[in-house]
């Protein structure tokens, strides 16, 4: 007799956004238009929608009532991070060079494999990665991620100097060249970061 276990739909639904609630409601408004260029769709003092392409939202706030600050959040389970990605290598570093000229800076910053990424906390605390991928490709990247040793062995990847890569770039080396200096550990900060996320609380 056929299985009647159905895994999956057949029809699958498209990651749309991500909710957070919220008690720094115009610092976070603030940030995600600063950061990824959201903006709000809808804001009022109960909440915000933002976004930052043709959908209505990608990005929602909620001020609600009666919220308590977390308690050691860098260390406990949950939502570590969201992820937004540009389009090409030139973008993502002048983004980065954009941002630390306002002092706003990322606490990590990982050379994956498949992607290069720089990672940012918002306001709240929670963990914002902007990322460029590594291939051009989602395909290939995607490839690289289930067929890759290197993966398998290491799938949080090599930390990155984000100074290291500007001053390469300045030196006339492509991306394809600084990615690879950087996923063999040539361009590692000084101080190597702790992975969580930094308690703001």
């Amino acid at each position: 007799m056929p299985s009647q276990r159905r895994p999956r739909p057949i029809t699958r639904p498209t990651f749309h956004h991500t909710t957070f609630a919220t008690l720094k409601l115009d610092e976070m408004v603030d940030f995600y238009e600063a950061v990824a260029g959201l903006e709000p769709v809808y804001y009022s003092e109960s909440g915000a929608w933002l976004t930052n392409d043709e959908a209505n939202h990608r990005i929602a706030l909620l001020a609600l009532p009666g919220l308590k600050q977390p308690v050691d959040k860098g260390h406990t389970v949950g939502l570590h991070h969201t992820a937004f990605e540009y389009a090409n290598f030139d973008q993502w570093l002048d983004n980065y060079i954009r941002l630390r000229e306002v002092g706003v800076v990322p606490f990590l910053n990982l050379d994956h494999g498949m992607t290069v990424s720089m990672y940012y906390q918002d306001p709240e605390g929670n963990g914002v990665e902007i990322q460029v991928d590594a291939f051009g490709s989602w395909a290939k990247s995607k490839e690289y991620m289930w067929a890759s040793r290197d993966f398998g062995e290491n799938p949080i990847g090599e930390h990155f100097d984000p100074e290291k890569l500007v001053e390469a770039r300045a030196q006339g080396l492509s991306f394809a060249e600084i990615h690879s200096r950087a996923s063999a550990g040539e361009y590692r900060p000084a101080v190597i970061p702790d992975v969580h996320l930094p308690e703001l609380w």
